[in-house]
This record gives C-alpha cells, structure tokens and sequence, in this order.
C-alpha cells in the first residue's frame, strides 16, 4: 500500500541557479549539494535537483515522482506494478529498495522505501564528488575521504 509522496526529483540543466531558486525564492532547506545534484526539504517534503545539462521535456529526463513504500508492502507493491503489465524505466542504483515504472501515460514513478535520512546516512559514509552535507543554510559540512560525522 502507498503510504504518501517519498520525494521528488527534477532534473535541471543550471544546477547553480535550481539551487539558488528553491532555497532563496522557495525558502527550501538545503541538506546536501554535490557536484551533479543537491536535496532539499520543502516543509517535509524531500526534494531533489539532478544536473542533466542535456535535459529535454520532463518525459525524456530523469524528473519522476517518488511514492513512499512501507518496506513490508515493497514486494507484493512490484509484483502488482509487473502484473499489470508496468514498465520500468530504470534500473535502481541508488541506497534502499526502488522500482522505476511507467504510468499508462508515460509518466516517471517510483516506488521507494526510504527516506532523505538514509540515503543522507548512505551518502555520509560514500560521499559522491563535490558533495556538501548543510547543518544549516548558512553552514556547510564539506565531506573528506573518511567517513562523515558531523562536526
């Protein structure tokens, strides 16, 4: 069963200026900045910006909507997504379990079972290039090659 909205990615050709418009215009709370993407919370929503300089309408990129799986419910959710003929659109190759599908339409979904704290906590420990975790706005917290605590 899904539980509600798990995140939600749009890709951008000008990661700078996505960044500088959810955080300054939107008011949105950065958590982590990298060299291809950032996560942000809009309230409680989960929000993530992927560079993709290359990115055309929303149906060709890697824009999707994310909805929240209880991990119980994640087997029986993928199985009902393969029996009603869904295709998937991507292989997951991110932290927790994931499954990239079509709507009827051709819409980006994905059923997921975490949450920005773990996947923050899975990138704490492989942080990819040029990644920054945020304290808060005004303090960044730039990973080194060891495993992050915070400072």
């Amino acid at each position: 069963m899904i539980r509600g909205l798990n995140h939600i990615t749009f890709a951008t050709r000008d990661l700078a200026g996505s960044f500088a418009f959810y955080t300054g215009v939107l008011g949105a709370r950065p958590l982590a900045r990298w060299d291809e993407g950032a996560y942000l919370l809009l309230g409680d929503v989960w929000l993530c910006l992927s560079l993709d300089p290359q990115s055309l309408p929303p149906a060709t990129s890697y824009t999707h909507l994310a909805f929240d799986v209880d991990p119980a419910d994640f087997a029986a959710m993928r199985q009902k997504l393969h029996d009603a003929g869904a295709r998937e659109w991507k292989t997951n190759r991110s932290e927790g379990a994931s499954v990239y599908f079509l709507d009827p339409d051709g819409h980006r979904l994905e059923l997921h079972e975490g949450n920005w704290q773990s996947r923050l906590d899975h990138y704490r420990q492989n942080p990819p290039p040029g990644m920054v975790f945020y304290d808060t706005v005004e303090t960044p917290i730039v990973p080194d090659a060891s495993p992050q605590t915070e400072k």
